[in-house]
């Protein structure tokens, strides 16, 4: 690629320890319809030590003019070398590309087409699962010129794995934050939402994405530890309350994304591997952005609602008993989810989870009656 001549999209990959998915990856690249010179890579090695780094060395080699390789020390997480391809890139859109994943050989060419076509800043092209990876579908049940948090599921869909416009990302300085180890993307995608002036388009009649799960289930966020979880869900939250109004379709939508699911999912079987100081930790930091941030709580399910209105009132003990409950744990554990019910469970889903034989059951059966 001439030095002079401006890209379509600069494919952006942090990579760190990928291989052998990063071949399967950078081929789909190798592979892509989109024309000679429309297309750039800028790979970021972040100090791999499984040869990552000289297989993006044989792949520039290999194809001059459309890789470039930037080696640097390990950061930590992707959020630096992403932030330090993009400060590279040149193309008039920016892609990002998980170093474990692939893309469809059509891919490119198809959303830089729709974005030139609808003037779009942002484009999803459907993205399927690999390997037992789940991928929402429900934003990509069609192609369509404009979608919105409020007439789709786009709230479902904020991973940057996305076709983006750079000229917004400068014009607004929208960077990951580097001192999140895991979701650093989320803040960065939802930013880049909802300053769009032109429209967020969807490519859905075409597999452009494929979202690896590695066999030893070595992606970033699922090896994510959940304090780091909880880290990143506050700055997801903290850009929703800063770029949405109270009352907004697009606060609710988002909202009953994280209350209904992400921030429920902290308090699940996992909390109980952790310390008794880590589980104080994370209960009162799900319960301050429950009492911050969430405007939906009547609206969720019974089950998402008790935990987090548990954890709204500081009740750590209460929500480990019901966790160990829900694990099948033995022994003097058992007592506490009578405890909930006879002292700490919030008035007002007492009297919801009394109409629920499934709770009566419950309850019958650890009081052993």
């Amino acid at each position: 690629m001439s030095a002079d001549r401006v890209p379509d999209v600069t494919v952006v990959i942090a990579v760190y320890d990928t291989m052998p998915y990063l071949t399967v990856c950078l081929s789909s690249l190798v592979r892509q319809t989109l024309g000679p010179g429309r297309l750039e890579v800028i790979a970021v090695d972040d100090g791999s030590t499984d040869g990552s780094g000289a297989e993006l060395d044989r792949f520039a080699a290999g194809h001059p003019g459309l890789f470039r390789v930037v080696h640097q020390a390990n950061s930590g997480g992707p959020a630096a070398p992403s932030n330090r391809a993009t400060d590279l890139a040149r193309g008039r859109y920016v892609f990002y590309l998980g170093a474990d994943d692939w893309l469809g050989p059509e891919a490119l060419a198809r959303m830089v087409a729709a974005a030139d076509r609808y003037g779009s800043d942002v484009v999803l092209g459907r993205m399927v699962g690999e390997g037992g990876r789940h991928v929402p579908q429900g934003v990509f049940d069609r192609s369509a010129p404009s979608v919105g948090f409020a007439d789709s599921a786009l709230a479902w869909a904020l991973s940057d794995t996305k076709l983006f416009r750079r000229e917004p990302l400068v014009r607004y300085g929208i960077r990951r934050r580097e001192d999140l180890p895991v979701y650093s993307d989320q803040p960065f995608t939802l930013q880049a939402l909802l300053r769009a002036e032109g429209p967020v388009s969807v490519v859905a009649d075409y597999d452009c994405y494929h979202a690896v799960l590695r066999a030893d289930r070595g992606n970033v966020t699922v090896r994510s530890g959940l304090l780091n979880r909880l880290r990143g869900l506050e700055a997801i939250l903290a850009v929703v309350e800063q770029l949405t109004g109270p009352g907004s379709p697009e606060r609710r939508a988002l909202n009953l994304r994280h209350f209904g699911w992400d921030v429920p999912q902290l308090l699940r079987e996992g909390l109980l591997e952790l310390t008794p100081g880590e589980q104080r930790r994370l209960v009162e930091g799900v319960g301050r952005l429950v009492r911050e941030h969430c405007t939906v709580l009547p609206e969720l399910g019974t089950a998402e609602r008790l935990r987090l209105e548990l954890a709204a009132e500081g009740r750590c003990r209460a929500v480990r008993g019901l966790v160990e409950d829900e694990a099948g744990v033995s022994g003097e554990r058992l007592v506490l989810p009578r405890q909930l019910w006879r002292d700490v469970v919030p008035e007002r889903t007492r009297k919801e989870l009394r109409r629920r034989a499934g709770w009566r059951k419950f309850t019958a059966r650890v009081s052993g009656g």
